[in-house]
């Protein structure tokens, strides 16, 4: 489409003209990155995880996340898109007033380190965290992430957690950002359906949790250790369960503190299962009929 077509038809979605923001290489060749800041280097993880939580702000990839976050209720700051991709998402972009960016392919690409087909982009702003006391009140079962810094993980056990009824996530200080863009992609945007908030002491936390009412179980093969099956049959009206590392697993200092130790039974000679998957089973087992 040209300029004037898009022009044209955004305005028959209602989308004022004075919010298109077209460019291309030569645009961003002179400097024209400031106003698109946002979208910078998103393949460096190091520098987003830092950069997006400082500035209150979380990346949504692709129309179908981004009408999610819309869905609950999350705040554009900006879109980012092509002009094919534009009108797939008319109708929750004609609801705010915030910039499009609308870039050939090839300066989209440039700007951003990567390709995008899936559609858009939007810049997010960046929910703020509810304390854990609000956040457990009324929940009978919730899922603790203890310093699992791989996004993949941390979105596998979000949708997990949402589709078997966790009722909240619990991610500890030196955790991975469960708002960052491949994070939410790999959930689904579960992200934006299962409360969650950063336990702020770790594993002092565990205490908080005891206190009002939980009985928090460690995922962990130990010596004393119960099996899920044998667990999950009479467990505790509210129920909180830590998943660690996959390297390391938990923390002793976790384990210790924890009311109970569960492992999920192996065979075939197979010591452990990913962490996401062990999620999986955990969540489904504890699950109320």
């Amino acid at each position: 489409m040209t300029r004037q077509q898009v022009i044209d038809r955004s305005a028959e979605f209602g989308i004022a003209v004075e919010r298109l923001r077209f460019f291309d290489e030569a645009d961003l060749a002179v400097g024209g990155l400031d106003e698109m800041r946002d979208y910078t280097q998103l393949t460096d993880v190091a520098l987003r995880s830092v950069r997006e939580p400082a500035e209150g702000l979380f990346i949504a990839e692709s129309s179908k996340i981004i009408r999610r976050a819309h869905a609950v209720g999350m705040s554009p700051r900006s879109f980012l898109t092509s002009p094919k991709w534009l009108f797939d998402l008319a109708d929750i972009i004609s609801e705010s007033d915030v910039p499009i960016f609308i870039g050939t392919d090839s300066a989209v690409e440039t700007l951003t380190g990567f390709h995008l087909h899936r559609g858009a982009l939007a810049a997010m702003a960046r929910p703020v965290l509810a304390p854990v006391v609000s956040l457990i009140a009324g929940a009978r079962r919730l899922v603790i992430i203890e310093d699992i810094v791989d996004h993949t993980n941390v979105g596998a056990i979000f949708r997990s957690a949402a589709a078997f009824g966790a009722e909240a996530v619990l991610v500890t200080p030196r955790c991975a950002d469960p708002l960052y863009r491949r994070s939410i992609r790999v959930s689904m945007g579960t992200v934006f359906q299962v409360p969650w908030t950063r336990v702020e002491s770790w594993p002092g936390g565990i205490a908080e949790l005891q206190d009002a009412g939980f009985h928090v179980a460690a995922l962990a093969l130990d010596d004393d250790s119960v099996s899920l099956r044998e667990f999950a049959a009479t467990a505790p009206e509210r129920t909180a369960v830590v998943f660690g590392t996959e390297g390391d697993g938990l923390k002793r200092s976790t384990i210790a503190a924890c009311d109970s130790t569960v492992m999920i039974p192996m065979s075939g000679g197979v010591d452990s299962l990913n962490v996401a998957a062990a999620s999986a089973v955990t969540c489904f087992a504890l699950q109320d009929e």
